[in-house]
């Protein structure tokens, strides 16, 4: 089972060694024959062409079935005592969570290319590749889908192949044939590899790695629900804002059978993550974290960035602080340091550092009053008591080893969390003695 990563390149592992191996031998190669045009590297590749499925086909196979065991985790949610979990590049998982202890697995929503969820009232928003679905939850017995605004996520791509009207949407990737030789002017994507007229070339190493599914992403009763730290869509005031490449898209949802475009607003090309607390949204991006007024929902305003090393970045909100965890491990999160930081956003145009602790390998993380949960990657779920900011080390209350925790969410003293092992609960209410209710586990297709 592929580790749970961010959507494009995050699940797409790459030695970043074998890679600088590489990059010095083509320096070496340019060096030895910098008199002729042209030159070639003694290095191998693994060549992998796209395989595109027509527009019509993937847009026809949305379909609601009955529950089916979970085979990979990617976004968590929670909504009425529900919890909907994405398998990502397949669909939802809906979940009768009503007893934590027994969770119930209801249905499959088949999505191809889906990633992403957010829930408002009784409309499910859902990402489809390029397409935004709405889907009416009010029956789950009978949901169905009511609209599909086509081409809504417009910078969708997957690794640089974009949709194409005639051969439609890539779906997987499939190993053609070795490359013994490879011109010594290729250049490097982010991702680890290098692009090819019809296709992409990777080293052997990161070969050995490559997910071809997950490389091809770019994710009752009123109000919304919960979403986890690593969202890439989220409800505040009847609008949903989207991560849609460099910009946060803003949709129109006062009306739930016909999501309307509203606004785009230019952010970065490495943004990531959206987290709304009150008026505010918290955008993690691997450069920095944004912070944007949305007091006027429909139209919101820049107020801040606070940069930091490059480096994957969730981010989650409570009373006048931020925490933020920061990653390394692979080639888009670049850089060498696993530490969460805590800010004081009480001016949120202008967020201030106040301390930064080491960490393992951190991913998402969720807040509860005084209580920070982070999924510290192969350190596993640890809860901390955050009263004090500047002493966090003292006050470690749980921390469970056993798990590759990767976000979560903490509502009303159960913590709803998923790993790699699959979707965990746990009651918090003493919170020196976190107390496992329920495990859903991962269960391999092969």
């Amino acid at each position: 089972m592929a580790p749970l990563e961010t959507r494009i390149q995050k699940r797409l592992h790459v030695s970043l060694y074998a890679l600088l191996f590489l990059t010095v031998l083509l320096g070496l190669s340019v060096v030895l024959e910098g008199c002729t045009d042209t030159c070639e590297t003694s290095a191998r590749y693994v060549y992998y062409e796209p395989v595109y499925t027509p527009l019509e086909v993937v847009r026809a196979a949305v379909a609601v079935q009955g529950s089916r065991p979970v085979r990979s985790v990617g976004r968590i949610y929670f909504k009425d005592n529900y919890l909907f979990i994405n398998e990502p590049g397949e669909g939802i998982h809906v979940i009768d969570d009503s007893d934590p202890s027994n969770p119930l697995p209801k249905k499959f929503i088949n999505i191809p290319g889906n990633y992403d969820l957010a829930i408002n009232g009784n409309m499910l928003y859902a990402d489809s590749f390029m397409d935004l679905l709405s889907l009416d939850i009010s029956d789950l017995n009978a949901i169905r889908v009511i609209d599909r605004s086509e081409n809504m996520f417009n910078y969708y791509n997957s690794l640089g192949f974009y949709p194409d009207a005639t051969r439609g949407v890539v779906t997987s990737w499939v190993e053609k044939v070795n490359i013994e030789t490879a011109d010594c002017n290729v250049i490097f994507q982010p991702w680890g590899g290098f692009m090819m007229s019809d296709g992409i070339a990777l080293g052997i190493e990161a070969s050995a790695s490559f997910n071809s599914k997950a490389a091809i992403a770019p994710g009752t009763g009123s109000g919304p629900g919960l979403g986890g730290s690593l969202a890439r869509m989220t409800v505040h005031s009847d609008h949903l804002y989207l991560l849609n490449g460099a910009d946060v898209k803003v949709v129109d949802i006062s009306n739930p059978t016909h999501p309307d475009e509203r606004d785009s607003l230019y952010v970065s090309w490495d943004i990531e993550t959206l987290f709304p607390y009150k008026d505010k949204l918290f955008i993690g991006a691997r450069s920095g974290m944004h912070i944007l007024d949305i007091a006027t929902p429909e139209k919101p305003s820049f107020l801040a960035t606070y940069q930091h090393i490059y480096s994957c970045d969730p981010v989650v909100v409570s009373d006048d602080y931020a925490y933020v965890t920061l990653r390394s491990g692979n080639l888009t999160c670049e850089g060498f340091d696993n530490q969460l930081e805590i800010l004081d956003v009480s001016n949120p145009a202008s967020p201030q550092l106040v301390k930064t602790y080491s960490m393992t390998n951190p991913h998402g993380l969720g807040i509860d009053g005084n209580l920070l949960f982070v999924c510290d990657g192969p350190a596993g779920l640890k809860m901390f008591d955050v009263s004090d900011k500047l002493d966090l080390e003292d006050n470690l209350l749980a921390q469970h080893r056993s798990i590759h925790a990767l976000d979560a969410i903490p509502y009303q003293d159960v913590l709803m969390l998923i790993g790699e092992e699959g979707i965990f609960q746990y009651d918090y209410a003493d919170n020196k003695n976190l107390k496992l209710l329920s495990h859903i586990v991962v269960q391999d297709e092969d």
